[in-house]
C-alpha cells in the first residue's frame, strides 16, 4: 500500500479541518476509503498536531465538492505539489465567484476553475 501524499499545513488557522474519521462520517464511508481517496488525489490532507486533517470546505452534503478531484489532477498534471495546489486552492482571486478556487468550486463554477487550473500548466 502506498504512503498517503500529505500538503504542509499553509492553511490560515482559521480554515476548519476534520481528521480522517469525521470525513468517512460525512462522506458514509471507511476511514480505508477514504485514505485510498487521499491517494488517488481527490482529497488533500494537511497533518495538524499528528494527525492527518482534510479541509472541511472540501466537503457539501455528504459528498466531496464536485469538480475538486478532477481539478487536483489537472493541477498535478500541470506539475502541482499538494502543498503548491492546497495553497492555489484557497488563494484570493477577487474575479472568481466565491473569491477563491474552492470557493468557485463549491458554487457550481468547477467549468472556470479547470480552465484556469489548464492555463497555468503553460
Amino acid at each position: 500500500m502506498s504512503a498517503i501524499p500529505v500538503a504542509d499545513d499553509v492553511l490560515d488557522a482559521d480554515v476548519a479541518v476534520l481528521p480522517l474519521g469525521e470525513v468517512a462520517t460525512a462522506l458514509g464511508q471507511s476511514a480505508n476509503k477514504v485514505r485510498q481517496l487521499l491517494r488517488d488525489g481527490q482529497l488533500i490532507a494537511v497533518r495538524r498536531s499528528g494527525e492527518l486533517m482534510v479541509p472541511a470546505v472540501f466537503l457539501v452534503g455528504g459528498a466531496i465538492v464536485k469538480g475538486l478531484g478532477g481539478t487536483i489532477t489537472v493541477l498535478a498534471d500541470a506539475g502541482f505539489g499538494r502543498t503548491e495546489m492546497l495553497r492555489w486552492l484557497f488563494a484570493e482571486d477577487d474575479t472568481l465567484p466565491g473569491t477563491t478556487p474552492i470557493n468557485a468550486l463549491r458554487t457550481s463554477h468547477g467549468t472556470e476553475v479547470k480552465r484556469r487550473a489548464q492555463a497555468m500548466a503553460f
